[in-house]
């Protein structure tokens, strides 16, 4: 549920005019809460003492949050806290929406949105608060996240703004395969291990189940971007988002990267032989889940393919037991060490954060809330709902304790996490993945949750903790940032164009002509950025 597409989000000079054009007075604006407040700074807000609406936003041109206290967990949490919720909808455009709260001095009281350049920029405006003074007060995140986190996520001038989504100072993602069980019962269960393993099955399935697609990649070709790790001992898919790749102690040319090269001559292969989906690049979220809850694929590659295929596998189940889905090892060319393939990546940072406005009447009480969220408490209601259905308290070493109705009602639970799903905006990886795995792991195989199940089993010990990497690209009206800009063009267009390609010739054409173009553009200017960056974050953890 990490991995999404995101669209829409406010270019950093349209802020940056906007923030301006607000004056200077923005820049040194206090909340109204905070001149009025009259808290003595050791005293804690308890929650549920009084009333307390939050208006939030969030900064994606996909996101609509459903209303506050509808379902059941929600509505606990709405009880307990006597904290209501609205959400500012961005109509999807989410960029114009945020720009013409800029412009009226009119943020609401915390928004959610992508860690980087419009964080920095509304800091710089003074438009943030930071939580410096509140983390010992609320001690969850401090807890949680640890200092190794809290500092990547410090801003330049050493103060905290950002709480991370989905943190975890543990492994933690699901990128990698799954293989669709009836068709790989039906074709004798062969071995899938290797690349050209996978290349002779697609094309055995395309023989044997015409209707069927062989390799499925999601949207924006994320399956594309899996297979690079097949090629590559100790790398990821995390060089492919930031368009380098480390040797030695600098970043190199993704271009001219022998291994990416590779990945997508193989990649092209499937495609102009029909094995993979022919719409790779275009499709949306609704095509695939229709694909993949049908059982029409063979084999799903993805950064998230148990966001549809833990859903798909229990509806196939029910139509034959014998059917459903299920992860392999990751797939590597012969003669890597398959235990050093990595098809996903993780940062402890985790995925996105939220930062609370100077507009906030009273931000301490808005951070005690995302504080109090993000525990186990919080994390517990939200993710499997009112206490007393699927969990009851907590054991000795404070994870959840669950009913037998979360081993026997497995759709039930998952119905509650998506009826959330709107609402997690600072998941707790660390405490929910451990909470799920300790209770999963007592159960007999059958009745294990099939996400957790793969999760323990596979996933969480082939992906790469690419924390290192976080923060590294340069804001976008800087030079570097506007090289970077062209690079990622550059990028797109030849990663497309090879994909399509006729022959492994044009796609080594088309690369090295995307090199050339690139280092005219000032990568290397780029690359060096980059690594300073880099070198700085292995530095403060330590690496």
């Amino acid at each position: 549920m990490k991995a999404k597409v995101l669209k829409g989000v406010l270019s950093v000079t349209a802020m940056s005019l906007l923030l301006a054009a607000c004056g200077s007075e923005s820049g040194t604006k206090e909340s109204d809460g905070a001149a009025a407040n009259d808290r003595d700074s050791s005293e804690v807000f308890e929650l549920g003492s009084e009333p307390l609406e939050i208006t939030m936003f969030g900064n994606y041109d996909w996101y609509t949050m459903d209303r506050w206290g509808d379902d059941p967990a929600t509505a606990a949490i709405k009880e307990l806290t006597k904290v209501d919720i609205r959400a500012i909808d961005g109509g999807g455009n989410a960029a114009q929406r945020l720009s013409t709260m800029i412009a009226g001095d009119d943020l609401p009281d915390f928004i959610w949105l992508d860690r980087g350049s419009d964080v920095e920029r509304l800091r710089e405006a003074g438009a943030l608060v930071p939580f410096d003074d509140y983390l010992d007060k609320y001690p969850n995140l401090k807890e949680w996240a640890g200092e190794d986190i809290l500092n990547m996520l410090r801003s330049e001038d050493g103060k905290l703004y950002q709480f991370p989504n989905w943190y975890s100072s543990e492994p933690f993602g699901n990128a990698g395969y799954v293989v669709n069980k009836e068709i790989h019962d039906a074709l004798g269960a062969p071995e899938l291990k290797t690349t050209e393993d996978l290349y002779e099955y697609l094309k055995e399935v395309q023989t044997e189940f015409p209707d069927v697609i062989p390799f499925e990649t999601d949207v924006s070709g994320q399956g594309i971007n899996v297979l690079y790790s097949a090629f590559a001992e100790g790398r990821s898919p995390a060089d492919i988002r930031i368009r380098a790749v480390p040797e030695g102690d600098v970043l190199t040319s993704i271009f001219a990267n022998e291994n990416y090269v590779e990945s997508i001559e193989y990649a092209s292969r499937l495609y102009r032989e029909r094995l993979m989906t022919q719409d790779t690049l275009t499709q949306d979220a609704d095509m695939v889940a229709e694909k993949v809850t049908s059982g029409r694929v063979a084999v799903y590659a993805a950064a998230s393919p148990s966001n549809h295929a833990r859903d798909a596998h229990y509806i196939l189940q029910e139509q034959n037991p014998d059917a459903g889905y299920f992860y392999i090892e990751p797939i590597a060319k012969p003669g890597l060490d398959p235990d050093n393939i990595f098809p996903g990546s993780y940062e402890m940072l985790g995925w996105n954060v939220s930062v609370i406005t100077r507009n906030a009447e009273d931000p301490e009480k808005v951070f005690a809330f995302l504080d109090w969220l993000t525990g186990p408490l919080g994390q517990s209601i939200l993710m499997f709902g009112p206490e007393g259905q699927y969990w009851d308290g907590f054991d000795e070493e404070g994870y959840t304790q669950f009913t037998d109705a979360y081993a026997e009602d497995s759709a039930g639970v998952s119905e509650i996490e998506q009826a959330t799903s709107s609402f997690q905006w600072n998941g707790n990886s660390a405490f929910l993945d451990n909470t799920k795995t300790k209770f999963e792991l007592n159960l007999p195989e059958d009745q294990m949750n099939w996400a957790t199940k793969w999760q323990h089993a596979i996933t969480w010990d082939t992906q790469k903790d690419d924390t290192e990497f976080a923060a590294i690209n340069p804001m976008p009206d800087s030079p570097e940032g506007i090289i970077q800009q062209r690079i990622n063009d550059i990028f797109e267009e030849a990663n497309a164009s090879a994909i399509f390609s006729d022959s492994d010739e044009e796609v080594r054409a088309i690369f090295a002509e995307a090199e050339a173009q690139a280092q005219a553009a000032g990568y290397q200017e780029l690359l060096d950025y980059q690594t300073e960056k880099w070198q700085q974050n292995l530095q403060n953890l330590a690496r």
